[in-house]
């Protein structure tokens, strides 16, 4: 595998990584048009998922030359790219490249149901790699700095060996510990090396500093890390997280989002901190919809929706108007620091939506009424034991009190919870207060914040 070392001094000053993300708005979409034509030609060619797909729709490939005419295209889900995957071993139907020509089978972390494996041939992995190195970079991290990798570096989970290439291939040095080495040997590193950067889940990242007095002798504070990249699951871009994960690292803190259909990621924050920007425009097309009309909806500020993606290049495993899933809100649409596009942020999964008596609920909104409360430490599960996503009963939340608060107290932080959950989500919620550290810790795992059974309460 071939691996980008750039000139440090080239980059050292440079706003982005790839001048790519400075295009003009109106010459990206000629670009994207023209890759797109060039995509289309390839799965007519390559594809049997889309050939069959196509022909169902009564489309022809060549019909498709611009981005309006892609809105003909019947939408890929999940679902369908799972019973590809069933139907035929080991990539699925929609494999567009011959197995000889794959040098790689990554695995999404399988939360919704079985992994999705993609393949990649050499260019979709350099591909995943520039990608991914653009959005490091527009979360601060520079050629030649210290890495530290807590992201899982199993079970062929993007965040593992793609982000450790991806590190790489910007020039930086990735320190490959992963959460599978355990938190005592990450916070050791962390002393010994003295890492800039760190990389991870929120939740993760927030233990570790919970634990580094104990394991270290000193406060994360004085790790001397200046940048904490999150994503990978809900919280980096919750204000009351953000702020914890800031102040407890004395770092700024950015997000990333992607999605291993597409990619390892391709959403990334830059400096304003004002949302995540598309820093893939020659790789992905996007597209916003209404998640229940699949109708289109415009990136303007305050816009809610469903990311939608085509890829524009890829060999293996590619994908055309991919539902994602992740629900977003658009941030802005000026540009910050010299990016067009809007920014974004992702409010929740719709595989996570509750809905409760008839109002749309993410769990990571609950999150963030429970994050901002000072008499909570922050850590909460909603508790959804019934059939379906849907429930007529009232909102079930498991809360952890704040370390230190006295639990005769609890009945009092039972009534402000269920107030705030009320006023600020429309939901009448039963709040019950666990002790402090009732939750496993994060790890290798990604934090589910439902759980479809009550726990055992009995040392609640």
């Amino acid at each position: 595998m071939r691996f980008r070392k750039p000139e440090t001094s080239s980059l050292e000053a440079a706003a982005v990584f790839n001048s790519v993300e400075l295009a003009d708005p109106q010459a990206m979409r000629a670009y994207q048009e023209a890759a797109l034509r060039r995509q289309m030609a390839y799965l007519a060619k390559n594809s049997d998922f889309y050939r069959r797909r196509f022909a169902e729709a009564g489309l022809k490939f060549e019909d498709i030359r611009t981005v309006a005419d892609l809105a003909r295209v019947p939408f890929t889900t999940k679902q369908e790219l799972r019973d590809s995957l069933a139907k035929v071993r080991p990539l699925g139907e929609h494999v567009a490249a011959r197995l000889d020509d794959i040098v790689q089978i990554q695995a999404s972390s399988g939360t919704t149901g079985s992994p999705s494996y993609v393949g990649l041939t050499e260019r979709d992995a350099v591909a995943w790699q520039e990608m991914t190195a653009r959005a490091l970079f527009a979360c601060g991290i520079r050629p030649g700095d210290l890495v530290l990798h807590t992201f899982s570096m199993g079970k062929g989970f993007v965040g593992g060996i793609p982000m450790f290439q991806a590190v790489q291939y910007l020039g930086a040095i990735d320190i490959p510990i992963g959460a599978d080495g355990g938190a005592d040997r990450l916070l050791v590193a962390a002393r010994d090396l003295r890492p800039r950067c760190i990389i991870g889940t929120p939740n993760f990242l927030l233990y570790l500093a919970e634990i580094a007095r104990t394991v270290t002798g000193v406060e994360a504070t004085e790790l001397g890390v200046e940048r904490l990249i999150v994503g990978g699951e809900p919280g980096g871009g919750i204000p009351a997280i953000r702020e914890a994960l800031e102040s407890r690292w004395n770092a700024k803190c950015c997000e990333l989002l992607g999605g291993t259909d597409l990619g390892c990621t391709y959403w990334a924050e830059s400096d304003s901190q004002a949302g995540m920007h598309m820093v893939a425009p020659d790789h992905i097309l996007v597209e916003l919809i209404n998640p229940e009309t699949g109708e289109p909806i415009d990136f303007v500020e305050g816009a809610k929706g469903e990311l939608v993606y085509t890829a524009l290049a890829r060999e293996a495993s590619p994908v055309v108007r991919f539902r994602s899933g992740d629900q977003v809100v658009v941030t802005s649409t000026s540009m910050a620091d010299g990016r067009p596009g809007p920014t974004i942020r992702c409010v929740g999964r719709t595989d996570d939506m509750l809905i409760v008596r008839g109002v749309n609920l993410f769990p990571s909104s609950v999150q963030e009424v429970v994050a901002a409360l000072a008499e909570t430490n922050g850590v909460m599960r909603i508790v959804a034991d019934f059939e379906g996503h849907s429930t007529q009963g009232n909102l079930k939340v498991l809360v952890e009190r704040a370390q230190d608060r006295d639990p005769a107290e609890d009945d009092s932080l039972k009534q402000l919870v269920e107030a705030r959950i009320r006023n600020t989500l429309a939901v009448k919620a039963e709040v019950r207060v666990v002790r402090t550290d009732f939750f496993a810790k994060p790890g290798v795992q990604k934090v589910s914040l439902t759980l479809r059974a009550m726990p055992d309460l009995a040392e609640a």
